[in-house]
């Protein structure tokens, strides 16, 4: 017969180290979720761009 006393297997422990990082994970969301989804500013997307086209026009 295995198990505890009322013939259920005992509960496995949760890993420390999951428990760390469900933990970690979710301070790290709580913290920075808000910012992540602000949107691109203009100016920085035009950027972008414009990089883009500087090396599309070097590599022909």
């Amino acid at each position: 017969m295995s198990g505890g006393k009322d013939g259920k297997e005992p509960a496995a422990r949760p890993d420390p180290e999951s428990a760390f990082d469900l933990w970690l994970k979710r301070g790290l969301h709580q913290l920075f979720d808000s910012v992540a989804n602000e949107p691109v500013p203009e100016e920085l997307l035009r950027l972008i761009d414009d990089d883009r086209e500087g090396k599309e026009e070097g590599e022909t």
